[in-house]
């Protein structure tokens, strides 16, 4: 039976000279003492038929019973089959790969913003996009690994905004599980994505649409449609030509004020405008869309001066295109010349707000559902709006631009109060 080394009290270990000493309690624990002052703990053992000296760290930082402890388990789990060294190995490279792949979430936005924007429509929609970002989620996830992050991080972001902020929080919660995405797809994280809604957030959020309280914009009624025209029809200048065509039309107004003559073949009688375009809102993944000119709209733009410094259909007096605030406040003026005339103005029948140039395309939807016996997704395809689920889009090529022309002819007769309408 081997000799058992004495056990060696506290005081006995700083008396000894240099060289490497058993210290007993655990068979092979021993204290390597170097030239000078350098102390360290080894363990000697067999681990399988290899003689190995395991370091359990420095003397005095570890004491006499903790080295005692550690190389206690170090040998239990040898005896349980398993190489300590190799364990330590198998760590420290883990350790390694984790380093590597550590990515700060500030950074990973850094990372991820250049490739949205490569999607995203130019203008203020991309200069504006990490904006609630950098106001709700980096303070709280800026400093954080992105392979950290979990569902309690994201509702700290989004629950104290959810239920006042309800839009505002739910494009930050996409944008967020974007960017985590983008990070689990570059090996910077493992796992199901905290920020995903359906089975995930959908537990402990209330549905966004529940939430919001959001409504339409404020849309002239139909009753008041010929009324207005008539009161628009008035106005001379840039301005009511716009709004004239985006009343025709039913499409965005920004999409309008950024009309360029390239978009327009008068002779096939369509408006294109191309995936991207400044102000459309369309998607740069999304198909171009078309727009029926009717005899009205194309008369209109028959009637339009031409600017030899821009090829906008709309342009202001000063150069470029008109403001998003033109028109509104061009709406506006009108709703309120007709009050000062003893009228009751252009206001909206749920909310009694003023409408504004976005309404036009509540007007329109109202009018195509409940007034005409036309398809829903007639009208949908109007307004630019997705149709179906993303099997339907992707088989649905057609964009119905010939039957929307009967359609919007209907609209224009309907708002001009033409014969017929």
């Amino acid at each position: 039976m081997p000799k058992r080394a004495k056990e060696l009290s506290p005081i006995e270990l700083k008396r000894l000279a240099p060289g490497l000493h058993a210290v007993g309690g655990v068979a092979g624990l021993c204290l390597q003492v170097a030239e000078g002052s350098g102390r360290s703990w080894l363990l000697r053992t067999m681990v399988g038929a290899k003689r190995r000296e395991i370091g359990l760290g420095a003397y005095p930082e570890i004491g006499l019973a903790i080295a005692r402890q550690k190389a206690a388990e170090v040998k239990a789990l040898i005896r349980s089959g398993l190489d300590p060294i190799e364990q330590r190995k198998v760590a420290r490279a883990e350790l390694v790969a984790a380093q590597k792949r550590g990515l700060l979430f500030c950074k990973a936005v850094d990372l991820f913003e250049p490739v949205k924007a490569a999607e995203l429509s130019g203008g203020k929609y991309r200069d504006h996009w990490r904006n609630s970002l950098d106001t709700y989620a980096i303070p709280l996830l800026g400093q954080m690994l992105v392979q950290d992050i979990d569902l309690q991080d994201i509702l700290l972001v989004l629950e104290p905004i959810w239920h006042t902020k309800t839009v505002t929080a739910d494009k930050l919660r996409r944008k967020l599980a974007e960017i985590l995405d983008y990070a689990t797809v570059k090996g910077h994280r493992i796992g199901p994505n905290p920020a995903r809604w359906q089975g995930n957030l959908s537990m402990v959020l209330p549905s966004p649409t529940s939430t919001s309280g959001e409504v339409n914009h404020p849309a002239i009624q139909l009753k008041d449609a010929q009324r207005f025209w008539a009161a628009l029809s008035n106005r001379g200048g840039m301005g009511p030509q716009a709004l004239r065509f985006q009343s025709l039309t039913a499409t965005r107004p920004g999409a309008v004020r950024f009309m360029t003559w390239a978009e327009v073949d008068l002779n096939a009688r369509l408006w294109t405008v191309q995936a991207g375009r400044q102000s459309s809102k369309i998607p740069r993944r999304d198909d171009p869309k078309r727009v029926p000119l009717t005899e009205e709209m194309v008369a209109l733009l028959n009637g339009l001066p031409r600017q030899a410094s821009s090829n906008l259909v709309f342009w202001a007096p000063r150069g470029g295109a008109l403001s998003d605030a033109t028109l509104a406040k061009l709406l506006r003026t009108i709703h309120e010349a007709n009050l000062r005339a003893g009228g009751t103005g252009f206001v909206d029948a749920k909310t009694g707000e003023v409408a504004v140039p976005h309404g036009t395309r509540s007007s329109f939807k109202v009018w195509a559902t409940d007034h005409t016996s036309y398809d829903w997704n007639l009208s949908e395809a109007a307004l630019w709006h997705k149709l179906g689920s993303k099997v339907e889009q992707a088989y649905a090529r057609s964009d119905m631009v010939e039957k929307r022309r009967k359609m919007m002819s209907d609209w224009a007769a309907f708002v001009t109060g033409s014969p017929g309408a």
